[in-house]
């Protein structure tokens, strides 16, 4: 990028985070009593009755409820700022600017993964106090927690260039990342499933972002972190590509 892209890119990044920092009310708190209720109810009903790879239910749930807070966050930003400034008219101002379409990933993208960390370290630091938890290996866990949120935040910008009005989103919200985000493994261990639902979790990129983002806290999981670093990488590049030629060509913001 150009010296006046990255400084436009840079600007346009503040205004993404801004943006959802005015609101967070609703963009982070909301999320973190989510994920806290669903530990209420799941942790207070299995814990004495469930363990998995040896650790309590309630450890073994939080984890998996950061990681499922990441992901759906990090998608939800891109996808509602873009058809938010589509629908609203005022994307035409950062269409006029010298940005390229780098600048436009790196900024609506850079977005996302902050979000999704700030919501994802909120619902750790509210539901570790109902559980232990031991940081087994921290890259693991800054590892799929980046790659991850920036996975979504790709296809959320691409769901956000498809779509043209906001029940467009909210079915690919609805009818696909979140069925993909629960059957992931967040609230159940892939490996006590049958062997066809297991060998179909093993096609859900989400269920190693969640698998991996555990091993580094507990240093077991269903499948070899490094083969699940694989996966997630391997997905990061389509949903970049795929993203950065939307972007390149104007898909549906340039008439």
């Amino acid at each position: 990028m150009t010296a006046m892209s990255l400084t436009g890119s840079r600007t346009l990044l503040y205004k993404e985070v801004l943006r959802f920092w005015k609101v967070a009310f609703q963009t982070v708190a909301a999320p973190v009593l989510t994920a806290v209720l669903y530990l209420l109810i799941f942790g207070h009903v299995l814990e004495d009755h469930v363990k998995v790879h040896g650790v309590g239910y309630t450890s073994f749930l939080i984890p998996g409820l950061v990681m499922m807070s990441v992901l759906q966050n990090a998608f939800a930003n891109s996808s509602s700022s873009l058809i938010q400034s589509k629908i609203t008219g005022n994307l035409v101002f950062v269409l006029v600017a010298p940005l390229s379409h780098w600048a436009w990933f790196c900024a609506y993208v850079g977005a996302s993964i902050v979000r999704g960390v700030v919501v994802g370290a909120g619902v750790l630091l509210v539901t570790a106090w109902f559980a232990p938890l031991h940081v087994a290996n921290a890259a693991w866990i800054v590892a799929f927690t980046v790659l991850g949120a920036a996975l979504m935040g790709s296809l959320g910008l691409v769901a956000g260039l498809w779509a043209e009005k906001f029940d467009q989103i909210a079915a690919f919200q609805k009818f696909v990342i979140m069925p993909m985000t629960f059957l992931s493994g967040v609230f159940y261990s892939v490996g006590s499933l049958p062997p066809f639902w297991k060998a179909l979790s093993h096609l859900n990129p989400f269920f190693y972002m969640i698998d991996g983002f555990r091993h580094g806290f507990f240093g077991v999981s269903d499948v070899s972190p490094w083969a699940g670093l694989l996966v997630v990488g391997a997905s990061l590049l389509i949903a970049c590509g795929l993203c950065l030629h939307l972007l390149k060509i104007g898909y549906k913001i340039r008439h």
